[in-house]
């Protein structure tokens, strides 16, 4: 089957891949022009891994991961390519939500370890040249949070204005859940303050008023201290609802993204270039709004409009769906960056998709209630989703050539499964698979804290780390090379791109950047495909294939089998 890819023509992603430069004086010279630009903006190309500490490793053999569990496992990290470690929250916490429930903005859980431990982690990654950022929500509290508890009990208390309240049940009171089919209301009767309280998310997180400027100066003033703790920046959790004024409606309300600005303002001062990444699930039309006009709020975005729009172009096999989503997010502010995954901590979100969209995606990736959530998403992980191993191999190396910084989960590098018997969310955090021993070698504990998956095909005896490294063909060891080679090229997140492509199933991202060009070629489809550039593309560069030269033509023609994926440079 033969498609014709032409210069102008736009379709989905690539990545370029550069070589040790010999280089003439001018690009040297604009090398050098560039260097404080990219170290300003260190975000735009590293290797994000989030890890959920809890789940991560067990150093104490109580069952639960923790702080002196992951100092264990740095090295591995940093062999994996990773640059930043995203740390899931880990602050005091009930644990009714998985540690998205605070109570104490300043403090360590004491179930990870001690303030000791976490300096001690923080001092270990600097080592290794890893930058950590930490996940913090600012939009909730826990009930439990001593500001609730002093609010709910005195109506004379500074902190009764500190959350949202209404003498009466308002007319959208079941509208705007974040947890629809669980959730039932977003303004709940407490009993003892004698007014409804408002959540976005469950009933044991009221939301705080970021209208009130108090509130405003408690949020900077959690930044400053954890910056000063050695922070490199903040993964900022639910930001639409941050920002959100509830009294002007539940679905559609107003926002204030002024208060982004002051948040970037503060951080900027304590560490001019701490990163603000925000979690927001938006158009991008209303993208632009977060990065701020002159990219003087959040630097980063996660691009969940784009990884919708993915697995509904794999359920399709046809690239096109993905590569028109991508299109629409080229435009932002000049430092600003996006970061792209495949699986993170939550259900694939199918909002942004139409009901039958979102219905084919169910159909091919979830066809189970049981893998179904919120009306809306999946919980699964990526490979019992996908299960071919070529298909999964051709998506992670989509994402390392993506126009952005890749994001990866814990244990996604190893194609970790999931446990749909556990509740909601729960089915993709499950503990990290280490090796074949007791519980895959996460904890030596008799019961650990949430199952680790033992039975099955993704069973720890099966799939984790030990055995993966001394396999060549794993996912692992592919990840690792896929990572290291994204290192090499730059222009990946530095440089211009396109999309060039015809109707085929494969997406073709070309990048230029300091006089180079990278190509990268992803197939949608289970077939084979024969690809020809044009020759203004091609015809005065000189393309060599990086990952496998089989099947190598010319620089003009390309062959990629089913689910096959290539990059090339000069």
């Amino acid at each position: 089957m033969k498609n014709s890819l032409l210069p102008k023509s736009i379709c989905l992603f690539s990545i370029v891949c550069l070589f040790a430069v010999s280089g003439c004086k001018q690009k040297n010279k604009e090398h050098t022009s560039q260097q404080q630009t990219v170290k300003n903006t260190w975000y735009r190309n590293p290797l994000i891994y989030n890890v959920d500490v809890a789940a991560f490793k067990d150093s104490d053999g109580d069952g639960r991961g923790d702080f002196k569990g992951l100092i264990q496992k740095l090295g591995y990290l940093k062999d994996l390519g990773v640059e930043v470690i995203w740390l899931s929250p880990f602050q005091p916490s009930p644990d009714n939500d998985d540690g998205y429930d605070i109570t104490d903005y300043y403090g360590i859980d004491g179930k990870l370890g001690t303030q000791g431990d976490f300096k001690e982690f923080m001092r270990q990654a600097k080592e290794k040249k890893i930058r950590v950022i930490m996940d913090i929500v600012l939009n909730h509290t826990s009930i439990e949070h001593p500001w609730y508890q002093a609010a709910r009990a005195d109506s004379l208390s500074k902190y009764r204005s500190w959350y949202v309240w209404a003498n009466s049940k308002p007319k959208d009171w079941n509208e705007g859940m974040v947890f629809p089919g669980v959730q039932t209301e977003t303004w709940t009767y407490d009993e003892i303050a004698k007014k409804y309280y408002f959540h976005r998310f469950y009933d044991f997180q009221p939301d705080l008023n970021y209208q009130h400027k108090e509130v405003q100066q408690e949020a900077a003033h959690v930044l400053s201290y954890w910056l000063k703790q050695g922070l490199d920046g903040f993964r900022l959790d639910a930001v639409p609802f941050i920002i959100d004024i509830p009294e002007s409606g539940a679905k559609n309300p107003k926002h204030m993204f002024d208060v982004l600005t002051m948040l970037r303002d503060t951080v900027k001062s304590i560490k001019p270039d701490a990163l603000l990444l925000g979690e927001a699930n938006v158009t991008a039309k209303e993208n632009r709004d977060y990065f701020g006009a002159q990219g003087n709020r959040l630097q980063m975005m996660f691009n969940f409009y784009a990884d919708q729009f993915l697995f509904y172009a794999l359920a399709e096999g046809k690239s096109k769906f993905f590569t028109r989503a991508l299109e629409q997010f080229k435009e932002k502010p000049a430092d600003s960056q996006w970061a792209f995954f495949l699986r993170n901590h939550d259900e694939i979100d199918l909002g942004r998709l139409s009901k039958s969209q979102r219905q084919k995606v169910f159909s091919v990736y979830g066809p189970q209630t049981n893998m179904q959530l919120y009306k809306r998403g999946i919980r699964r992980r990526l490979a019992p989703m996908l299960e071919n191993p070529a298909m999964i191999k051709m998506v992670y190396s989509l994402l390392f050539s993506l126009p952005g910084a890749p994001v990866l989960r814990y244990g996604e590098e190893l194609g970790m499964g999931d446990d749909l018997t556990l509740q909601e969310r729960l089915s993709v955090r499950t503990p990290m698979q280490w090796d074949s021993q007791k519980n895959g070698g996460f904890s030596t504990a008799m019961k650990t804290f949430r199952p680790v998956i033992s039975l099955g095909n993704y069973g720890y005896p099966f799939v984790n780390v030990d055995k993966e490294l001394k396999d060549t063909s794993s996912l692992l060891n592919f990840i690792k090379s896929i990572a290291a080679l994204r290192k090499l090229h730059p222009e990946i997140g530095l440089g211009k791109w396109e999309i060039l492509s015809s109707a085929s199933p494969v997406s073709v991202i070309r990048y230029t950047y300091q006089h180079k060009q990278l190509i990268t070629m992803h197939n949608f489809s289970a077939d084979a495909q024969h690809i020809i550039l044009d020759k203004l593309i091609t015809g005065q560069y000189k393309l060599k294939p990086l990952i496998d030269a089989k099947g190598f033509t010319s620089a003009k023609e390309f062959n990629l089998k089913g689910y096959g994926f290539q990059w090339y440079a000069e």
